[in-house]
């Protein structure tokens, strides 16, 4: 009886010093958002989707934390971000792409297809359903190729899995290469896609904007362009430095296969 309760005082006080870590930890990167989110993103010819560095930050901070942590630390970020690096206070709504995308790269990263799915799903239907998308012509298909892209790589990888379910092992460091680029590369996409969805099928364009079809039409070319960049620098740094931080977090006894 002496023995079960020590059991479970110790059991007891570990629990709590993981909490407590996990919380520093969920704090450690939201001030790494609150530093991506501050600064002028990459020296390109247009700013596009991310005015910030965020698209660094946001994939790795899901995939560590997992959907609901990285979600809100990664809001936590974007939130003081926008303060410090004020743009304008529209884009107070359409960065909350950002924490969505960090949720989706988490749900990617630990095998959970079915709300990427049906979010890309819904959101992509939206988008085709609007009227002015039809009006944009070709540019409005071949402007989001990159979002395309993702949600025919989350179908392929949904149809192969179903076959070799152990080709997505988070345990293995062969295969953890390609599952934290494609887990970033969707969850990024995911993120644009929203900030499509709010501008858009939601008029704000028109709203706050007040764009016609024609400045939609540049907008979509000059963005063809600019997220795709940016995501293939954010899957090749998340590459580079998501294994010594998994490494590290798992050190911690902390799970990256569940949340």
């Amino acid at each position: 009886m002496f023995g079960n309760i020590i059991e479970k005082t110790l059991v007891s006080q570990l629990k709590k010093i993981k909490d407590s870590t996990f919380i520093a930890l969920i704090a450690v990167f939201a001030a790494f958002n609150i530093v991506c989110d501050s600064f002028v993103g990459p020296p390109l010819p247009f700013s596009g989707v991310w005015y910030s560095w965020v698209f660094i930050s946001e994939p790795i901070t899901g995939i560590i934390l997992g959907p609901l942590a990285g979600f809100f630390s990664n809001l936590i970020g974007v939130m003081i971000g926008h303060f410090i690096y004020f743009r304008d206070v529209y884009e107070f709504l359409f960065t909350l792409g950002a924490p969505i995308g960090a949720m989706m790269s988490a749900l990617i990263f630990r095998g959970k297809w079915r709300i990427p799915l049906i979010y890309y799903a819904f959101l992509l239907g939206a988008f085709l359903a609007t009227p002015v998308t039809w009006q944009l012509g070709d540019v409005a298909f071949w402007g989001m190729w990159d979002v395309f892209l993702a949600f025919g790589c989350l179908l392929i990888i949904v149809v192969v899995l179903t076959k070799w379910k152990n080709l997505w092992n988070v345990k293995s460091k062969a295969n953890l290469l390609y599952i934290l680029a494609l887990s970033t590369f969707i969850g990024l996409e995911a993120d644009v896609l929203f900030r499509i969805f709010v501008f858009v099928p939601c008029q704000t364009y028109q709203l706050f904007y007040g764009y016609g079809v024609q400045d939609l039409q540049a907008i979509w070319a000059l963005g063809a362009v600019e997220t795709s960049i940016k995501s293939a620098l954010s899957a090749a740094i998340t590459v580079m430095v998501g294994l010594p931080i998994i490494s590290v977090v798992r050190k911690m006894r902390f799970s990256l296969s569940e949340d």
